[in-house]
């Protein structure tokens, strides 16, 4: 979900708000039950996160420096961790000030990330925080194929809006009906918060000076009832319902597109959705500047107003591997100025895009919802997709698209060429790099009792140390949807026995017995730390959430977070997610320039597929290189279970 925590910044004597945090990204799937219960009845039982205690999480910052710092910074971290927690010092009084905020708000770790990552965050939104979902390629070459699988995905996005939208009862003409509705999520008996699928649709993110801003216009006094669509850089409104409150039909649909795509006007349009692949401080000035038009001020309403946006994209140059990374980088970014990048607009809460080669996917803003709610959702689509389609005949009139026009000034001409060039840099910036890793999968490691997820962070953390010969900061996203408003947190991934581990594997002076009890410790610290988290306890939020209310109280900052350990406990070199689909759909994690490695990557019963991205800035990344080294780390590791007798 988020770049996570990745800009926080110390200064001497404060914390400048604007370099603190990138937030949490996608997020670690929970296996749940789908029960009959109203989705969003249950969500006032839902429990607050808890504000951990002081000295619990003083003992897991510690712990989690030990591996990633030097013997004497670690002396000296410890010395200021005494010092913060000492009776009635600093410590406990920032403690105190953050649990009276949170007892007035019902999250105050959604509250500390969506101010500082997705609102106050300046950097563009395209590549490093947005999340783009990979769907598996439909079977059509041509625009018709795809004008047709755009009408079915519409469809299918309209019976989940339903889903969403509709009580469990309602009546029509004095009858009582019983609707159809979204099913509450349970994990293990305890009921999931559905509040992030009742956002995902007319919802936008507005660029704002100093902060952005997001808009839900579905529980609107006149919600919306069209989509926008976007084709060769111009944008459309399609109405979607009819008078009577049915939805179009696929047929219907396919008339709407094909009129859109046969539009002969200019086709020298200004391609003002480049626009949004700007950094928000330069979209915003631009933003304001086109909302002194009045034309243009509708035209922005009605995409921001919108059900969703869906993207007829062109085809770029493709590859021949299953999961060709080039459909990666269209759903991600586009492609570029030259192919698709301006048919797009990047704020808006859902993009559906469909290229004419039979790819397609998802691409949404990071501030309304996460991994497992996206990729639940997109399994629906994808499922959606297979369903034989319903003959259904109409003789209503339909109204023309509607197209949105722009008064662009020269101003605005000079900042679309910037954006242009501004987005060709990053995707050269961009590296990605996508395995399906088919050796084995989740039952064969089930078969030797250990956790895949916990192999799999093992493996990476192994293939690091083996490229740089250091361990480095590193965490796995995981939900915390047993609260209410619950988003993600940080599982920091790199422990002391993880360290161990990685570091001994390839010392011919270990025995493999004892490699093997490194690895069993490892995995089951891995998975006693997803509980903490799950349950309740974000170290590195809470940490960072005591920063602030210094900053807040304008109380000195305290040395503990003004020494070099504290940037290195942030500086996080691999941030990681496991987002499983059911249909083969696969997630892109986001990428900093600052930082190093992304990775998502899901977990199925014979294979893995493992995504990998960084920015090519630092030339000494390489994402194929750390794709290959964690084959060959998933690989030995495997090897060594095999090779070593089990323990009866």
């Amino acid at each position: 979900m988020l770049r996570i925590f990745s800009r926080i910044m110390v200064k001497v004597g404060k914390m400048n708000h604007s370099d603190q945090v990138r937030s949490c990204q996608l997020v670690k799937p929970v296996q749940v039950i789908l029960v009959s219960d109203r989705c969003l009845n249950q969500q006032k039982g839902l429990p607050r996160v808890p504000v951990p205690p002081l000295w619990k999480t003083c003992e897991g910052y510690l712990s989690a420096l030990e591996p990633i710092i030097e013997e004497d910074e670690l002396k000296r971290a410890k010395q200021l961790v005494e010092v913060f927690m000492k009776g009635g010092g600093v410590g406990e009084e920032l403690q105190r000030s953050l649990e009276r905020k949170a007892c007035n708000t019902d999250n105050w770790t959604a509250d500390l990330w969506g101010k500082l990552e997705y609102f106050e965050n300046r950097s563009p939104v395209v590549i490093s925080t947005n999340l783009p979902i990979v769907c598996p390629r439909l079977d059509f070459r041509d625009k018709q194929g795809q004008i047709r699988c755009a009408a079915k995905i519409i469809i299918a996005l309209l019976e989940f809006k339903t889903t969403i939208e509709n009580p469990p009862w309602f009546t029509d003409g004095g009858c009582v009906f019983c609707s159809e509705t979204l099913p509450a999520e349970n994990l293990g008996g305890k009921p999931l918060c559905m509040e992030q699928y009742s956002q995902l649709l007319s919802t936008c993110r507005i660029p704002g000076l100093v902060r952005d801003s997001v808009v839900f216009h579905a529980k609107s006094a006149n919600p919306p009832k069209h989509i926008t669509v976007v084709y060769n850089f111009q944008f459309f409104v399609v109405e979607v319902y009819h008078n009577d409150g049915t939805s179009l039909t696929v047929d219907q649909l396919c008339v709407q597109m094909e009129r859109i795509c046969n539009f002969t006007s200019a086709t020298n349009t200004e391609p003002v959705g480049i626009l949004t692949t700007l950094n928000r401080d330069s979209w915003s000035k631009a933003y304001l500047s086109l909302m002194k038009d009045q034309t243009n001020k509708e035209s922005l309403s009605a995409i921001e107003r919108s059900i969703f946006t869906l993207c007829l994209d062109r085809a770029i140059p493709r590859e021949s591997d299953k999961y060709c990374t080039c459909d990666f980088h269209l759903i991600t970014h586009g492609g570029g100025s030259q192919w698709n990048s301006a048919n797009r607009w990047f704020d808006k809460s859902l993009q559906i895009i469909v290229a004419e080669d039979g790819s397609w996917g998802l691409n949404l803003i990071h501030i309304v919802t996460d991994g497992t709610v996206i990729m639940a959702f997109t399994d629906y689509l994808v499922a959606s997709m297979k369903k034989p389609e319903m003959i259904q005949a109409s003789i209503l009139p339909l109204p023309m698209p509607q197209k949105l026009h722009f008064s662009v000034t020269p101003d605005i001409k000079e900042i679309i060429e910037q954006a242009k060039r501004s987005m060709d840099g990053n995707i050269r910036n961009f590296g990605l790099s996508v395995m399906v890793f088919d050796h084995f999968g989740k039952n064969d490691l089930k078969a030797h009792n250990m956790s895949p997820d916990a192999f799999i962070q093992m493996a990476i953390q192994l293939a690091y140390y083996r490229m740089n010969k250091q361990v480095c900061a590193s965490y796995e996203a995981v939900s915390q949807r047993m609260f209410r408003h619950g988003r993600v947190s940080l599982l920091l991934s790199t422990t002391s026995v993880s360290a161990a581990f990685v570091k001994a594997f390839d010392d011919p002076e270990k025995q493999n017995t004892e490699k093997i009890d490194l690895l069993q410790k490892a995995i089951k610290t891995h998975k006693e730390n997803i509980k903490v988290v799950t349950g309740g306890h974000d170290i590195v939020a809470h940490i960072i959430a005591l920063s602030l209310q210094a900053v807040e109280n304008k109380i000195p900052m305290p040395d503990i977070f003004r020494d070099i350990s504290y940037k290195k406990f942030l500086n996080y070199q691999l941030t990681t997610s496991q987002v499983t689909s059911n249909t083969g759909s696969v997630a892109v994690h986001q990428v900093d320039e600052c930082f190093g490695y992304s990775s998502c990557y899901s977990v199925h019963n014979s294979h893995f597929v493992i995504e990998m991205a960084a920015s090519n800035t630092d030339k000494r990344r390489s994402t194929h290189h750390l794709i290959q080294n964690m084959k060959d780390a998933l690989l030995d590791m495997r090897a060594l279970l095999e090779q070593t007798p089990r323990a009866t």
